[in-house]
């Protein structure tokens, strides 16, 4: 049985869920496997680290798996410019990995995952946390098909607090989750160890060759139905240049007005520019948390609000994924949000639009035709005119139900994955 936490792990164990402990006995010499999916990074990375620490207390090699879900949309909804950006980062990060990287393309990861384990004879297999349903039932499959032949240990790594630490039920807003946030930070929110290096070599099955220019032809060909963006490099280093750059670094060069600048669509260079590489994992929340804390000094009304935004709001949209299954419908949203809703469902409407005059931004709007403009071609949205945006579709749409539809539809299509959205604030951007 591989070892539960080894002592010599830095991974706090709290941040650790055990989902199957392996098989009685001494510890195997089989791999172990890092199932990567929602933390896509070699640094700062905790379900990384506990893999390796894993792998060298029992004297086994380990190795890193991505698993795409196979055919549109390929991974939870995404488009053909969120899985370029993915793909092109991963590209890079297999070249740069020091251990054997399996890209897992042509069966759903609750079938490749468990016939990559037994073909790989793995002792271990640790994931990254996700709260979506759909990596949640793949998960849980695993777990059952792999039984007790392997462990099974889980990770978050994109919390700083882990969302199970944090609480264990569902937070009503971000005033009853910040306290124990903030309680919990100084045990959470602890500088990073380096990767240690592969403590056996690798002689085991190599991973498959990957065709990338064919790979992406494929996704454009199948979903390539919004312009991939040009804006935003993708990739760890791209990331860390975004936060802390010479030239235009967030926390170096930007951030000194961010407590204000923030909800100003005019001055969209307030904003941090993190968002795609939060919300894919390429930087670690926890890295651009601790180097805004050493900055406080300088700027602190700024750090403050970025920190309230990067953890508290942030980490509450994981809470209300986790702990609501239906966090994608009007039967998640508070009783007061769906009587409220209910009530003026039959409203008169000044206008009535199809999705598809929305999807066109034909609206008599301006303002809300340019935020879906620039959403289509640049894949972005000022965070504040998202608000505005949802709250139109509610607007001139005939029921809340249709709304919410036409929202995630939209959202899901042409946006740029906004960390504190993730699926979670899409109903509450229709109740504010």
């Amino acid at each position: 049985m591989c070892p539960a936490i080894p002592a010599s792990s830095p991974v706090h164990p709290n941040r650790i869920r055990i989902l199957s402990p392996g098989p009685p006995g001494p510890p195997s010499a089989g791999p172990v496997v890092y199932w990567m999916f929602r933390d896509q990074r070699l640094r700062d990375n905790w379900a990384l680290l506990h893999a390796a620490h894993l792998a060298a207390a029992a004297s086994a090699p380990l190795a890193v798996a991505f698993a795409l879900f196979p055919g549109p949309p390929f991974l939870l909804g995404a488009r053909a410019r969120h899985l370029l950006f993915m793909l092109r980062s991963l590209r890079r990060l297999l070249l740069l990995s020091p251990f054997p990287f399996f890209l897992l393309l042509h069966s759903p990861p609750s079938h490749s995952l468990p016939a990559l384990l037994r073909r790989l004879s793995a002792s271990a297999l640790v994931a990254d946390f996700s709260p979506l349903r759909p990596f949640r039932s793949a998960l849980d499959h695993i777990v059952r098909s792999v039984g007790a032949d392997v462990a099974v240990h889980q990770v978050d790594a994109h919390n700083v607090v882990p969302v199970w630490a944090a609480s264990d039920h569902l937070e009503y807003s971000a005033r009853t989750l910040r306290s124990k946030i903030h309680r919990l930070l100084p045990e959470y929110l602890v500088e990073f160890p380096e990767l240690p290096a592969p403590a056996i070599p690798w002689t085991g099955e190599k991973p498959l060759e990957i065709d990338w220019d064919e790979l992406f032809t494929d996704i454009n060909r199948e979903v390539g139905d919004a312009p991939e963006i040009t804006w935003c490099e993708p990739g760890e280093d791209a990331a860390m240049e975004t936060l802390l750059g010479t030239n235009d670094g967030f926390l170096t060069k930007r951030i000194r007005n961010y407590d204000t600048d923030r909800n100003d669509p005019t001055k969209p260079r307030g904003l941090s520019g993190l968002s795609p590489y939060l919300h894919f994992g390429q930087i670690s929340a926890q890295r651009c948390a601790l180097e805004a804390r050493a900055r406080r000094s300088s700027n602190p009304k700024a750090v403050d609000a970025f920190l309230e935004e990067l953890i508290v709001r942030r980490e509450l949209a994981d809470n209300f994924c986790y702990y609501q299954p239906k966090y994608d419908s009007l039967d998640g949203a508070w009783e007061w949000a769906r009587k409220t809703l209910m009530e003026h469902a039959v409203d008169k409407r000044e206008h009535i639009y199809t999705r598809e005059q929305l999807e066109k931004a034909q609206t008599a709007d301006p303002l809300w035709n340019a935020s879906q403009l620039e959403m289509v071609y640049h894949g972005k949205m000022h965070g504040f005119m998202r608000m505005y945006w949802a709250k139109k579709i509610l607007e001139w749409t005939n029921k809340p139900e249709e709304a919410l539809s036409i929202a995630i539809y939209l959202n899901d299509k042409a946006m740029e994955p906004d960390p504190m959205s993730d699926s979670c604030a899409k109903i509450p951007s229709l109740q504010s």
